[in-house]
């Protein structure tokens, strides 16, 4: 049995998250189980995820914990809270318990690997998580990997089957489901839910526009406004050499799409853009700027073929330069706010590049 007094210092915190604080090396499913299983116990009371401790307060684990020295369990209700006060110090913000998370560009799964391993199997079997919580997980995409299964896609290669791999070995009794999609060419993050009710959730919120989904895009040309919107319908047409979406028809078939842009940066030749989305349809970010006449770089569908051709020959761009880099989003009545910034590929266009000053 593992016993820990609580102190000033955890007193008004959930008991899930003194948990992850007070033993940051045990893994999510381990705290899981013990709540789950009535293993937890505060003041001789079964204990619930989401009560709040206060001061004074006795947690008892009928369990241990591989963290946990020995000698610590044998002196049980012995040991006072500023030896688990050091822990939580010395391991830092393991969780991400902040309001704001940052993709991290380490990976929570497999074996290690070097910086240049990991971008020549960009993450197959290697989820970059952001941030881990009881409710949900967000993922860092790297370009190139699809976002679920389907046509053109090898069984077991896509983010949703590395995240029901990744959520066996955690222990989970949910298979673990993306709650929004992002193209197979687009990097950066995504909203996996653990739970049915968490991912009804998120499917109202994103529905409701609710989660706000900023993007960055390097686009061909300098546009003559440094911020603006886009609002054209777009229509889904299908074909043998794949899907697209047309921009501006009023058919029945055509959807609303809102796409709000800011220039970050103008360079000799192109643009960097901080992007908005007020709506998420399909290729929508894509379809919205070409129609515009500055279409993305990289873009093998909507875009330059010939300046395409000159950017992976002169900077080594080999991807569609569209990057998903920060999510915000109200949960149980807290803001959260994630980052995620460009991956080196992109960045390394970026450092190339001539800035420039427009007068406007």
């Amino acid at each position: 049995m593992i016993t820990r007094l609580i102190d000033r210092d955890f007193a008004n915190m959930r008991l899930d998250r003194f948990l992850r604080k007070a033993f940051p090396e045990e893994s999510l499913s381990v705290f899981f189980a013990v709540i789950r299983k009535k293993k937890v116990r505060v003041n001789g009371v079964i204990g619930k995820a989401n009560q709040m401790l206060s001061e004074g307060d006795v947690v008892c684990i009928y369990e241990n914990f591989k963290s946990v020295d020995s000698s610590d369990e044998k002196q049980g209700s012995g040991l006072e809270a500023s030896s688990t006060k050091s822990k939580v110090q010395d391991s830092g913000n393991t969780w991400g318990v902040s309001k704001t998370g940052y993709a991290k560009s380490k990976s929570t799964w497999g074996k290690d690997a070097s910086s240049a391993e990991k971008q020549a199997r960009w993450g197959a079997r290697e989820l970059d998580i952001v941030i881990q919580t009881e409710d949900y997980v967000i993922v860092n995409k790297p370009s190139g990997l699809a976002s679920q299964p389907g046509s053109g896609t090898r069984p077991g290669e896509s983010l949703v089957e590395y995240l029901w791999e990744w959520g066996k070995s955690e222990g989970l009794d949910f298979k673990p489901t993306i709650a929004h999609r992002l193209d197979q060419e687009t990097s950066g993050m995504l909203i996996a839910a653990l739970h049915g009710d968490t991912l009804r959730d998120f499917t109202r919120m994103i529905r409701e526009h609710e989660v706000e989904k900023f993007y960055f895009a390097l686009v061909k040309g300098n546009l003559k406004k440094e911020k603006g919107t886009i609002d054209e319908s777009l229509t889904r047409t299908d074909a043998a050499k794949g899907s697209k979406m047309k921009v501006g028809e009023t058919g029945k078939d055509a959807q609303k799409a809102i796409t709000h842009y800011r220039v970050k940066q103008h360079y000799e030749g192109y643009d960097l853009v901080k992007i908005k989305l007020e709506t998420g349809r399909m290729h929508q970010i894509r379809a919205h700027f070409a129609s515009i006449g500055h279409p993305l770089l990289g873009d093998t569908r909507y875009g330059d073929f010939a300046l395409n051709r000159e950017a992976k020959k002169t900077l080594g761009l080999h991807r569609l330069f569209l990057h998903s880099c920060r999510l915000e989003f109200v949960w149980q009545g807290e803001r959260k706010v994630f980052d995620c910034p460009l991956p080196k590929e992109l960045q390394s266009v970026i450092n190339q590049l001539k800035p420039i000053k427009i007068e406007r």
